[in-house]
């Protein structure tokens, strides 16, 4: 089911990770960012902007994790974007041999079966210096980051107030770092993702996380910056976070996210032992 949010800027939130596909209405359709996650939802999606009249006029993906690449036969042909690294790990994944068993391997059980993977990463990268979505509707603004995976970024539709912020500033996930590889700094890429982000705040009135609820008003954006802020200095200084999202202040059914948080923990304390 499709909500509207803003004026001309509705959401489609899937069941099993609350993941929020973001529909922009266009004068000649739709863009649709971050398609959804399993067959049958997507294939509702499509039938909703059918019935509105909204064909999809083009697509975009926040980042390469599998969550966020995936489309529906459904949906149509139109381009679908990302950014120059998230299209690239997406040819690099599609390269390798037995590339759909490796994705289908990770994907949650609950929903393997209805994943379909045929159109899975066929993403067009944007040049680096791309500052706007190319598409005829509203202006979206496109923001790239190091956060949490290469290739990131959020999309700021300017006139209506509204950021599609991929996988940050979610109310029901911690900050998910990207890996160590031995030259990068996760919790430093994090916190420029976030001031980037912060950079924008004052000109958001809704905030559509790639998890989650949505948040409206700059007060309420900010909140989520200052607690992801908070979450990764007490992870950087070895301390247990005061934060709702883990231990037992945990939202029912989600109390994994903590064993997200422990295995973050011991990893940031193993890379900050490294460089002692």
């Amino acid at each position: 089911m499709l909500t509207e949010v803003a004026k001309d800027v509705l959401t489609h939130q899937s069941a099993l990770l609350r993941n929020n596909s973001v529909v922009v209405r266009g004068p000649a359709g739709a863009l649709l960012v971050d398609a959804g996650t399993c067959g049958a939802e997507m294939s509702c999606l499509a039938s909703d902007l059918r019935e509105l009249a909204l064909p999809v006029a083009a697509g975009f993906s926040t980042h390469p994790d599998w969550d966020h690449v995936l489309w529906h036969a459904d949906l149509g042909d139109a381009p679908r974007y990302g950014t120059t690294r998230c299209a690239a790990r997406m040819r690099e994944l599609r390269s390798e041999p037995g590339w759909q068993a490796g994705v289908t391997e990770g994907l949650p059980p609950e929903i393997a079966d209805d994943v379909p993977l045929d159109r899975f990463g066929l993403v067009t990268g944007l040049p680096a210096w791309t500052a706007r979505i190319p598409w005829t509707g509203p202006t979206v603004r496109l923001i790239e980051h190091p956060a949490h995976s290469p290739g990131h970024a959020a999309l700021l539709v300017e006139d209506h107030g509204v950021l599609a912020a991929g996988d940050m500033l979610s109310d029901v996930f911690v900050p998910m770092l990207d890996d160590f590889t031995g030259t990068n700094d996760p919790v430093e890429e994090y916190l420029t993702g976030l001031r980037l982000l912060e950079d924008v705040a004052d000109d958001v009135d809704v905030l559509v996380p790639g998890h989650g609820s949505v948040a409206r008003g700059t007060g309420a954006v900010r909140a989520r910056i200052d607690l992801d802020r908070a979450y990764l200095y007490a992870l950087r200084e070895g301390r247990t976070p005061d934060d709702p999202r883990i231990g037992p202040s945990a939202e029912p059914g989600w109390e994994w996210v903590s064993d997200i948080h422990e295995g973050q923990a011991a990893r940031v304390a193993r890379a900050e032992g490294g460089h002692r």
